[in-house]
């Protein structure tokens, strides 16, 4: 059984950095894509970056491009996502997921206030 669990969240000022994890545990983990994607109040879940399992090919949306890191521990099953520059509009809950699968974390709040 696949689980997720999401840390690091909280509370910023624009222009600040936070850093989340996600301890990404089960069989086969370390051979799968994993993502990060958020949710903002009243908007859609987003994908915003994912990594492939040798956590050498990512991508990231345009948004947070420049901004933000994703990198992986396949020895620790730890995902990261590093936000610098954090602006008011990151604001969201941030949710590690196993790609193209039905494996989600609960989330973690990220508040960015101006």
């Amino acid at each position: 059984q696949v689980q997720l669990v999401e840390s690091g969240g909280g509370s910023v000022q624009a222009g600040g950095s936070l850093s989340l994890s996600c301890t990404a545990s089960g069989p086969g983990v370390s051979t799968m894509r994993l993502a990060w994607f958020r949710q903002a109040p009243g908007k859609e879940r987003e994908l915003v970056a994912h990594i492939d399992r040798s956590g050498t090919i990512t991508y990231y949306i345009d948004p947070v491009k420049g901004r933000f890191t994703i990198s992986r521990d396949n020895g620790k099953n730890m995902v990261y996502l590093q936000m610098n520059s954090l602006k008011p509009e990151d604001t969201a809950v941030y949710y590690c997921h196993v790609w193209n699968s039905a494996y989600w974390g609960q989330g973690t709040q990220v508040t960015v206030s101006s």
